[in-house]
């Protein structure tokens, strides 16, 4: 297990026109060319007319008559949702693949446009049905004509008190677009405008920077070469820190706009209330981890002993405490180690996965010019799973290829088992089998171990993407639910406020051992999270069920597994907190967080044990 960290490419990134076929995710199973999409595209958007969608305005006089004439209403709308969901994933797969190409550019901001026209076009619906008569209303869903469709509906009634009317309703959908050009430009500028002055490392040689270079770096025994990424990072950021500032404020300000709009409470809980979420699920996980905060002050206290330093930075969390032991391997070999280590998954769910991985061509693996930074899981109805790398051949990469193939796995299996309309689950339950698969292959990695050197790299591994996942994002789910405290109390956010606020949660999170770089104090302007609208959070309850669902299933074997894989494919058929109870995890309650938080304490002890072994 020992293995090198070479992976074939070359040091350079390459252009994508260089890049074999074989190393690709295969977009043309969708559309093998452009000109067939812009035929579907052309099909299904009737650019030609307006309203483009004729069909939707002869079923709006005609829905509430029957059963049969509301379920036509439904059925034309999911087809037509289905129909453009695929060409959007098509257009965004190829955008991403080269964000400065023009053709994909163009096809991406006309989808883009369609699905807004889309929302515009269908924006009465849901003040429609919930202005039908309650004795109406009931009388549809007791028909068998709608069974297959009565949680869908009763979805939309649980937002009557959130929905406007019809006018107002088609004057949000017209404002959508607007509202999202904070989000699109962060992207933009992130992604395709921003460059990265090159780094010198400790023996004076000239590296080249980039998002996907970044971590491999932070991650090398060369300090000098660590540091010089984290400030070449940074300040990259730093010189844009008003412009960043606003956008983001941009951001928030689209949140506070559709929360006032939508008679919420706050912004928080116009995120969580689609879901049916308690905003006590939000604000436990952050008493529950702030209450175990001293585990992680004594994780950096280790940290520091071990790597000898007079106080941790930023640019050292991410460095190996076992400094002899590489563990890196290249992509065929993780993805053989990924496979192996789902063996309480059952042979069909790990056939399904590694044809995926290989011969299917799911996973694009390779950074090239331009491509997308970062990793991702995407795919529709009608599609394969696709997952986006940028594999560098380090241990994180592996975990990171492990995660996103239990996204992906969730997918294929809530497709599979669910009619469209139910398909996609719920962003809360959406961290969930990724950090089953990473804390899985964890285990895996682990038992296959030689030597206390490679139990205590793996353990230290494991507590780091703890801090990352679990610590670090609620961490992030903290400054956001100030951010937006900030915006609806109407205090103005500056980048002196947001510097000030994320240095002080830095210094709490991770005590006195850790200090606090000028840089570091700039980083929430590099985190397009903050633009998802509170996402970050379901990667620390993801992390927390994740933990509880593969101690269950390691401890009661195929009838546990029966449940998890139940849940894989329930989709949005239950609401999310419901789906997991089902799998056997209420996250309605503090203790699995809690218990995630004790595990990490517990492998912060177990790895200063092996450590003082090895001393």
């Amino acid at each position: 297990m020992a293995i090198s960290q070479s992976i074939p490419q070359s040091d350079r990134i390459k252009d994508r026109s260089q890049t074999p076929k074989q190393w690709c995710w295969d977009v043309d199973a969708m559309y093998s060319s452009w000109e067939l999409w812009e035929q579907e595209f052309k099909s299904v958007g009737n650019e030609s007319q307006s309203p483009r969608w004729p069909q939707i305005e002869e079923l709006r006089k005609k829905w509430s008559q029957t059963p049969e004439t509301f379920k036509q209403l439904i059925e034309f709308c999911l087809s037509l949702e289905r129909n453009l969901s695929k060409l959007y994933t098509y257009a965004h797969l190829r955008h991403d693949e080269d964000v400065a190409s023009e053709i994909p550019k163009q096809a991406y901001s006309r989808i883009t446009s369609l699905l807004h026209d889309f929302s515009q076009e269908t924006s009465w619906i849901q003040p429609a049905v919930l202005d039908l008569p309650d004795e109406q209303m009931a009388q549809f869903l007791k028909s068998p004509v709608l069974k297959d469709y009565v949680f869908h509906i009763e979805k939309t009634l649980r937002m009557k008190a959130h929905t406007l009317p019809e006018a107002e309703e088609e004057l949000m959908a017209r404002a959508g677009k607007a509202l999202q050009t904070a989000s699109q430009a962060f992207s933009a500028f992130n992604n395709a405008d921003l460059k990265f002055s090159p780094v010198i490392d400790g023996k004076g040689n000239e590296r080249e920077m980039t998002h996907g270079k970044y971590l491999l770096y932070l991650r090398d025994n060369d300090r000098v070469l660590r540091e010089g990424a984290f400030k070449s990072m940074h300040r990259s950021f730093l010189a844009f820190e008003n412009t960043i500032c606003e956008l983001l404020n941009g951001q928030i300000q689209s949140h506070l706009f559709d929360a006032k709009a939508r008679k919420f409470n706050s912004c928080l809980e116009a995120a969580l209330f689609p879901n049916q979420v308690d905003l006590k699920v939000y604000k436990a996980l952050i008493e529950a981890v702030r209450s175990q905060l001293p585990a992680v002050h004594r994780y950096i206290s280790l940290r520091k002993k071990a790597l000898q330093l007079d106080r941790v930075h930023a640019y050292d969390l991410h460095l190996s405490l076992v400094k002899q032991v590489e563990m890196g391997m290249p992509y065929d070999e993780a993805v053989e180690a990924i496979i192996a280590s789902l063996e309480p998954m059952g042979d069909a769910y790990r056939e399904v996965l590694k044809k995926g991985l290989t011969d299917d061509r799911w996973v694009d693996r390779y950074e090239n010019e331009r491509k997308r930074s970062g990793a991702y899981s995407s795919g529709c109805y009608d599609s394969m799973p696709y997952i986006l790398m940028n594999y560098q051949g380090i241990l994180n990469d592996v975990m990171t290829l492990t995660h996103e193939a239990g996204h992906s796995m969730h997918s294929y299996l809530s497709r599979q088992g669910q009619p469209f309309h139910y398909s996609q689950y719920s962003i809360f339950v959406a961290e969930v089998a990724s950090t089953f698969h990473e804390e899985l292959l964890s285990r895996y990695l682990l038992s296959q171990a030689k030597t206390n050197e490679e139990k205590a790299y793996l353990i230290n591994q494991k507590i780091d993407d703890m801090r990352g996942t679990l610590v670090r994002q609620t961490l992030f789910a903290e400054f956001e639910l100030k951010l937006h405290t900030f915006a609806e109390q109407g205090i103005p956010i500056t980048p002196a406020l947001l510097n000030q606020e994320y240095r002080q949660l830095n210094a709490e999170y991770y005590g006195p051992d850790f200090y606090l770089d000028e840089e570091l104090d700039i980083e929430w302007a590099r985190i397009p999270h903050f633009y998802y609208n509170f996402y970050v959070y379901q990667y620390a309850t993801g992390i927390s069920a994740a933990h509880a669902l593969v101690e269950k299933v390691l401890r009661e074997g195929p009838a546990a597994r029966d449940d998890y894989m139940a849940f894989l494919s329930a989709g949005s058929s239950r609401y999310p907190l419901d789906v997991l109870k089902g799998a056997g995890v209420d996250m309605r309650s503090s203790e699995p967080v809690v218990s995630a938080m004790k595990r990490f304490g517990e492998l912060v002890n177990t790895l200063e044990d092996l450590l003082l072994k090895k001393s």
